[in-house]
């Protein structure tokens, strides 16, 4: 991924938890292959999985990269107070992501697999008035549904980070694009331009 200076976020706990926030990636495996899943991040391992049916798995263990895309939006080049001095503007996007690399494996393993989904429910649950447990289901239910699914591990070996935010116009543009995402109820990109 090309990251202009400006644009570059390589702390890991800043990256960590914009992955944690973001939650769902796209799983990019050998010969390009494409999924877009939910993942945990634990202890430097993403963890996810994928419908058995899926062939991605059959290529085996290996490198495998995870796109996280985070909040993004046009920027108009109306919203720079510049432009009404010099015209000189252009429109653009915003965005954040994080790129996770690392070596995949494979995992079929019934526990794995039970304690993994447990993880993720719970993770996506827990602000739920009544969240959902995978132990409100039947065992039966829940061991046919786990035999339809494999469990992947990804530890991640390098983060990359790209957080393009307007940094690369001068503070009065940057105040423009942060207003007008406000006004337009993206406080998720103006918080992040704060």
């Amino acid at each position: 991924m090309y990251v202009p200076d400006h644009f570059r976020e390589d702390r890991p706990d800043v990256l960590a938890d914009a992955v944690r926030q973001i939650g769902f990636a796209t799983l990019v495996t050998a010969g390009l292959e494409a999924n877009h899943l939910p993942m945990l991040l634990q202890d430097g391992v993403l963890r996810g999985h994928v419908a058995r049916a899926n062939p991605v798995w059959k290529q085996g263990d290996g490198e495998a990269l995870a796109i996280f895309l985070g909040p993004h939006a046009y920027v108009s080049p109306n919203w720079y107070p510049s432009k009404a001095q010099t015209g000189k503007a252009v429109p653009t996007w915003n965005y954040i992501t994080v790129h996770a690399r690392g070596n995949i494996r494979w995992m079929q393993d019934a526990d794995w697999l039970r304690a993994h989904v447990a993880s993720l429910s719970d993770e996506h649950e827990a602000q739920r008035q009544e969240p959902w447990k995978i132990g409100d289901a039947p065992d039966s239910y829940i061991a046919t549904m786990l035999r339809g699914i494999m469990g992947f591990e990804l530890t991640i070996e390098t983060w990359e980070g790209k957080y393009k935010l307007s940094q690369n116009r001068d503070a009065v543009d940057r105040d423009g694009v942060r207003e007008a995402f406000a006004q337009l109820g993206r406080s998720d990109l103006s918080g992040l331009m704060e």
